[in-house]
């Protein structure tokens, strides 16, 4: 009988020891609508009720979809550009947004038919703004209603990056000339003991590495920081922690340099330290930035990083 128990005690408890989950009969109760809207999130990284600002210094759209359906082709080049005439208006009504105009995404349709672009979307101004556009057109125009993918905006475009990186390394190089020229102090060549100024050149020349990096190998995942961005780092995937990381780290050492160069040089030297630093690494972030997406940027941090550090052990033993 003892045998009996105790097999009956031991399968109870093998029994007890599996977990069926959480029992959620709704969980995958989902219309094709909602599952529809989920596969499009996870591809476009947006959805309705998503919030962007006009960008451009103006969107066209249309008030109605059902209307426009058979002559998109034909007018939506002219509506973008502005020139539509009055018999066009009467056939599709359209309305003009405004740049900084706040839209909210109402709703997303696919239409198979249309041969340039199958996603429209609705955006709403208001209540009484409302209208259709392809989504080519609607992206090209906006951006993320967030101050940090505004951020990423400005720091994205490559052609602003080029000309900045001409304009940096020419003011760059006549700057630090004349510096010199007058004996001032100033990072990787008439340097103050102190670390922390090359340090911070050297956070801000491997953070543009890695911004580019992620850019070149990951672009989705950079694009889905970019509509849902986080200044938490343990908040996002590690490549993405690890560029937020080295955000914050910038920050910091950037504090501590203030903090350290005003203890070694008066006011005045102090101001034109810094203000030499803050050209310094502003042509580092360019440089490194434009030069990685091409992946020159890879060997010519290793280099930078050896010149850097050769040349504050060449200022310390002096």
């Amino acid at each position: 009988m003892r045998k009996i128990v105790s097999w009956l005690f031991l399968l109870l408890a093998l029994t007890s020891c599996y977990n069926r989950g959480p029992v959620t009969p709704d969980a995958w109760n989902l219309t094709e609508r909602q599952l529809d809207s989920i596969s499009f999130y996870t591809t476009h990284h947006y959805t309705q009720g998503y919030n962007f600002v006009v960008s451009a210094d103006s969107l066209r759209i249309l008030e109605q979809q059902e209307e426009m359906m058979p002559v998109p082709d034909i007018l939506t080049a002219e509506i973008q550009a502005g020139d539509v005439t009055m018999p066009m208006l009467s056939m599709i009504d359209s309305l003009k947004l405004r740049h900084n105009d706040h839209l909210v995404v109402a709703d997303i349709r696919t239409v198979p038919t249309d041969s340039v672009d199958s996603v429209w979307v609705k955006v709403a101004r208001d209540q009484l703004t409302q209208g259709w556009v392809r989504e080519h057109d609607l992206l090209a125009a906006v951006s993320p209603d967030d101050p940090i993918s505004q951020f990423i905006d400005v720091f994205s475009d490559v052609h602003l990056l080029v000309f900045l990186a001409f304009c940096a390394i020419v003011g760059g190089a006549y700057g630090v000339r004349r510096l010199l020229r007058k004996g001032a102090k100033i990072v990787h060549f008439n340097d103050i003991p102190s670390f922390y100024p090359t340090l911070l050149c050297l956070l801000v020349a491997a953070s543009a590495v890695l911004y580019s990096s992620i850019q070149n190998f990951a672009p989705e995942m950079w694009r889905h920081f970019y509509y849902h961005p986080s200044l938490n780092p343990y908040a996002l995937p590690w490549h993405l922690g690890l560029f937020v990381t080295s955000v914050w780290a910038i920050l910091i050492v950037a504090i501590a340099t203030v903090d350290d160069v005003r203890h070694h040089l008066p006011l005045g030297g102090t101001v034109l330290y810094l203000g030499g630093l803050a050209a310094v690494c502003a042509v580092d972030y360019v440089v490194f930035s434009v030069t990685t997406l091409y992946y020159i940027g890879y060997p010519l941090l290793v280099a930078y990083i050896v010149f850097a550090i050769h040349r504050l052990s060449l200022q310390k033993s002096l």
